[in-house]
């Protein structure tokens, strides 16, 4: 078993359940870690505010990452470091994404736009996030000042399809991975968890292959390839589990706690 000194966890459908509940057992797992002198970080493609809710159950004391690593900030909420996509590339993936019949919706730091107040999953995000959106008929000038794009689908097929194409269309100038079945994520090229894993590594002298990574969706493959340790959640698809060096059980049946407590606390 690797000699891990932190773990680094996705939120959604791996830290919280179905229902966006942090167990009991969840807590306590990430208490046994630090009782153990390990470290507990974690990275979503949540708003940074949209984790705040985490902080004091968790007593989480470093830095947060949200956007995928779009944005770093204190426990406080205080920014640390913010990446934007540039302005062409912004509206390259809101072209291609609306060309696919999805919905777009835009993150700056501080703001969620979305163009129709009745657009699927608006509901669902704002109770995750803990906060609404701003409703405008156009992005207009915020495009400017995206830090992230989301490209908002029932249409799962559809969803995968329009992710091939905007990473197609990006290349390398941007990351673009679904966070969730239904959202597509497009954020600056050095936003993803790939780069959280390197960024916690270095301002806290960590080795990589010291670092743990836990998650379900392909965004969190990335972070998979730079940790000594890759957790897959249960309900993840095959592609996720082959990316990881273990799998859990699912997000509704304590899949988290359960792999703290298997593959790096050894009880």
């Amino acid at each position: 078993m690797t000699d891990i000194a932190l773990l680094l966890a996705d939120v959604d459908g791996t830290l919280v359940d179905q229902n966006k509940v942090l167990t009991d057992r969840a807590v306590n797992a990430v208490r046994q870690l630090r009782a153990r002198g390990i470290r507990f970080a974690v990275t979503s493609g949540r708003p940074p505010k949209g984790m705040a809710m985490l902080v004091e159950p968790l007593a989480l004391d470093g830095v947060i990452a949200g956007f995928n690593g779009g944005v770093f900030t204190r426990p406080d909420l205080s920014v640390i470091e913010s990446k934007q996509l540039p302005r062409d590339v912004a509206e390259t993936a809101l072209r291609v994404i609306l060309e696919h019949k999805l919905d777009a919706w835009l993150y700056t730091t501080e703001e969620w736009l979305l163009r129709d107040g009745q657009a699927p999953h608006r509901e669902k995000e704002e109770h995750t996030v803990r906060f609404p959106p701003r409703v405008v008929p156009e992005f207009g000038d915020a495009i400017g000042n995206a830090v992230k794009i989301v490209g908002v689908g029932d249409d799962l097929d559809l969803v995968a399809r329009c992710e091939k194409a905007v990473q197609t269309a990006l290349g390398d100038k941007a990351s673009a991975a679904r966070s969730q079945p239904y959202y597509l994520d497009v954020t600056h090229k050095e936003a993803n968890k790939g780069f959280v894993v390197d960024y916690l590594s270095n301002t806290l002298g960590i080795p990589r292959d010291r670092i743990a990574t836990i998650g379900d969706m392909p965004n969190d493959v990335t972070m998979f390839k730079r940790s000594g340790l890759s957790i897959a959640m249960g309900q993840s698809s095959d592609e996720v589990k082959a990316a990881a060096t273990q799998v859990t059980d699912g997000m509704n049946d304590e899949g988290f706690a359960k792999a703290v407590e298997r593959f790096i606390l050894g009880i």
